[in-house]
């Protein structure tokens, strides 16, 4: 994510920050490189300008430049004002009724850009949050867009409401938003239809839907990775029709930045949403105070405890750290603790969330055949040779490399791993320190 203009703003603060007094020159050639790397990342002009013009206003004071950490105080403006263009420190919420009354969420956008699929993940979103969701197959236009939402609100465990033959999408939202009432479902989630370009047949059909669906929240979904094109078309949503929010797809490959650092100033209205992969769980809510700390290369630790607590609950945490305690950690444990790092997203997306790490190393670096060798390997023993490596000798490695298609040297190369990796363990124990820190992650007090 943002991997060039990351690499870029990382440079340009290390720079800075290694500096024990810095001066105007300094400033001013270090916000001209924020400048280039912003139109770089296909930041629209304006924003680009207002952007580097207020950093310098504040950078080029005495308050920096004569400040005990220059380099640091410049750091907190950039941030700041990075923070600012994508939308202020708070997240912005959805805003829907109580979940005793029924709440409509109108979804639009291009063709392409993602609106289906971001409707069953933003219907998982919701009903993780307590809150009972119905899909709408108001898209009539697209061939099999019935069909998908349906397969996907199956997936997502929510009922999909169509009106089998029926050409008008209006009657559709109508007759869907009174069934949802009349079942006490609080959520209604309308798909509409999009086109491959911005045409008045399609703005009308929406304006029509929307008028009679009056939705609580009107959500423009876009692909992050089309840049300009995003934000231009987002403003004629707004004009025509009026947004109250978006929903950034394919944010997880968007490489530039264009579209996530220009919508909120050029469109004025938030991206509440960003989807950051494939799965059903990749929609999160839009935090721009961790992304611009992101941008910046500072890292986002918050992002990462909070995948690390959704995966480890305090009763399991409890139980593996009395496993470590006693050394009694072994290769289910280990296979388990792979599958919750598989759960918890892609190692490009979780090196992205560690302060300095961006840019330095992904998932080329990392041997995921490896991984998946060893988990392959494991599964394809026994639970009591799970529990007890020691007794896997020559004709137990042998079998377990056929059953998990692997050899039998890569067998013994996991084992040794597995010793390193109980050695270590039991060395953390030892460092109370260390072992605070480490359940600390998990949201214990140690």
């Amino acid at each position: 994510m943002f991997d060039s203009i990351t690499t870029k703003f990382s440079g340009i603060m290390r720079t800075l920050s290694g500096k024990g007094k810095i001066s105007e020159k300094n400033v001013r050639d270090a916000v001209e490189e924020i400048k280039e790397a912003l139109l770089d990342a296909d930041v629209n002009l304006r924003v680009v300008r207002r952007f580097v013009n207020s950093t310098l206003d504040e950078a080029l004071g005495e308050k920096v430049l004569q400040s005990v950490n220059p380099g640091q105080q410049f750091t907190k403006i950039v941030y700041d004002k990075m923070v600012t263009l994508l939308g202020g420190e708070e997240s912005a919420k959805l805003n829907l009724k109580g979940k005793d009354t029924t709440s409509v969420i109108l979804l639009m956008g291009l063709q392409g850009s993602g609106k289906t699929t971001a409707a069953h993940k933003l219907a998982h979103l919701l009903k993780k949050d307590g809150r009972s969701v119905m899909l709408v197959a108001a898209d009539l236009v697209r061939p099999a867009a019935i069909t998908q939402l349906q397969v996907l609100g199956e997936k997502a465990g929510v009922p999909v409401f169509t009106i089998p033959g029926e050409k008008d999408p209006v009657k559709v939202a109508e007759a869907a938003i009174s069934k949802a009432r009349h079942d006490l479902i609080n959520t209604v989630i309308i798909d509409t239809s999009g086109r491959m370009h911005l045409d008045e047949a399609l703005m009308e059909e929406i304006q029509r839907v929307a008028k009679a669906s009056k939705p609580d929240e009107t959500l423009f979904v876009a692909d992050a990775m089309t840049g300009q094109s995003a934000v231009d078309i987002a403003k004629e949503f707004e004009e025509k029709v009026g947004i109250s929010g978006v929903i950034l797809t394919k944010f997880d490959s968007d490489t530039r930045g264009g579209a996530a650092l220009s919508l909120r100033a050029v469109v004025g209205k938030p991206i509440k949403f960003i989807g950051t992969g494939e799965k059903m769980e990749d929609l999160e809510v839009f935090h721009p105070d961790r992304i611009a700390s992101r941008i910046l290369g500072m890292g986002d630790v918050v992002s990462l405890v909070e995948k690390a607590q959704e995966q480890y609950d305090q009763a399991e945490a409890e139980k593996l750290q009395k496993k470590m305690e006693k050394n009694t950690f072994d290769l289910q444990d280990y296979l388990d603790q792979l599958e919750k790092m598989d759960n918890m997203g892609s190692i490009d997306k979780l090196i992205d969330m560690i302060p300095g790490m961006s840019g330095k190393v992904s998932e080329d670096d990392i041997d995921l055949g490896e991984l998946k060798r060893e988990k392959a390997i494991i599964k394809s023993m026994t639970r009591f040779e799970r529990a007890n490596y020691r007794i896997i000798g020559p004709s137990r490695r042998k079998r377990i490399a056929n059953g998990s298609g692997t050899s039998v040297a890569d067998v013994n190369r996991l084992l040794k791993k597995f010793e390193k990796t109980k050695l270590l363990m039991k060395k953390v124990m030892t460092n109370k320190k260390m072992q605070s820190s480490m359940l600390k992650m998990f949201g214990m007090n140690g």
